[in-house]
């Protein structure tokens, strides 16, 4: 993407343009005057790709993955490894690893040892470091140590004066406490950070990401506000062309819905497990265990599906062990509970 000697700054910010001492949240402030909630996303965008401060550009790139501009950010991960600045290419390295992370370059463990191998000169990047790295634990279902970075938490925010980059990283805390309280059953706590993180976030990708994960905390609760939840999900996806998510959230997650409070009609999935889940809800047992001989044991959702279709206590037992593994306490109520249904 290039914009070329074209101005891309907006008028309204041609005079800060030339002040490098104005922050993102500053420039996001005088925007929201003028400008409606996404007009503002998408100048301050513009402006983090354009303005020449060594600041803007460092952390214009937080800016930017937390609204989910990915090619955008991918520009000024360059532009900042071509900076004079030590400190801006340190930035630009943490980001090129995140990136590379969700284009699975390497693996979670390649890309936390890199990162414990920096030393970070700003306490912005040593307090995303250490984010990023909470994130490689929850991408292999290890919970348990985010426990850690709580209890070093307050000691890494105190000394951030950026209004906009505190505001991210705890917005980056919510999303991660949401995941982590409702692995754990408590529910409440977990739903107040998914609200609170809601409230904060302009990014579309985040808040269908958070309402599709919202939606299936109401897995034991009620069938209407969990779909009410998929439904904003989509809405939103819809909204904004988010192909990704809505492929999951029509195919897997309002499935496993419909599926789960035995509503199967109408519902269809080209996922297999999905599929094979509905076909239970209908009572096609012999169905799903066909669509799952050869998958079943790849994951404790499709190995608790064929311990449902089977009713084989044995395989809902091993479905239990898998989730508990992984430290997923909430999930592991699935097999759990079917289990004490059958009264094996």
């Amino acid at each position: 993407m290039s914009y070329g000697s074209i101005s891309i700054i907006p008028e309204t910010l041609t005079p800060i343009s030339e002040n490098d001492e104005l922050s993102i949240g500053q420039i996001i402030l005088l925007l929201s005057q003028e400008h409606e909630e996404e007009e503002v996303v998408d100048l301050t965008r513009k402006y983090c790709l354009q303005s020449s401060s060594n600041e803007i550009q460092k952390k214009g790139m937080e800016f930017l993955y937390m609204n989910g501009f990915f090619d955008d950010l991918r520009i000024l991960i360059t532009k900042n490894q071509l900076s004079n600045h030590p400190s801006n290419q340190l930035w630009a390295e943490v980001y090129q690893i995140i990136l590379d992370r969700r284009d699975r370059k390497y693996s979670v463990g390649e890309m936390r040892t890199r990162l414990q191998e920096m030393i970070p000169t700003d306490p912005e990047l040593k307090c995303l470091i250490e984010l990023v790295i909470v994130d490689t634990y929850f991408n292999q279902m290890d919970f348990g140590q985010f426990g850690n970075f709580l209890e070093k938490q307050q000691e890494l925010f105190e000394p951030i004066q950026d209004n906009f980059i505190l505001s991210s990283f705890n917005l980056r805390t919510y999303q991660k406490l949401f995941i982590y309280y409702w692995t754990r059953n408590e529910l409440i706590m977990a739903r107040k950070y998914a609200f609170r993180a809601l409230n904060q976030t302009n990014s579309p990708t985040t808040k269908v990401s958070l309402h599709m994960n919202l939606a299936l905390t109401y897995s034991f609760d009620t069938y209407y506000q969990g779909m009410y939840h998929l439904k904003e999900a989509l809405k939103i996806a819809e909204k904004f062309n988010l192909n990704k998510f809505i492929h999951s959230i029509k195919d897997k997650s309002i499935p496993f819905f419909a599926a789960h409070f035995g509503r199967p009609n109408g519902v269809e999935s080209s996922d297999i497990s999905e599929q094979a889940h509905l076909e239970i809800a209908k009572g096609n047992n012999e169905k799903a265990i066909e669509l799952l001989e050869d998958i079943y044991t790849e994951s404790p959702f499709k190995m608790y599906y064929m311990g449902l279709a089977k009713k084989d206590k044995n395989l809902l037992s091993e479905s239990c062990r898998m989730f508990v593994e992984r430290s997923d306490y909430f999930f592991s109520r699935l097999p759990m509970n079917a289990i004490k249904n059958l009264g094996l």
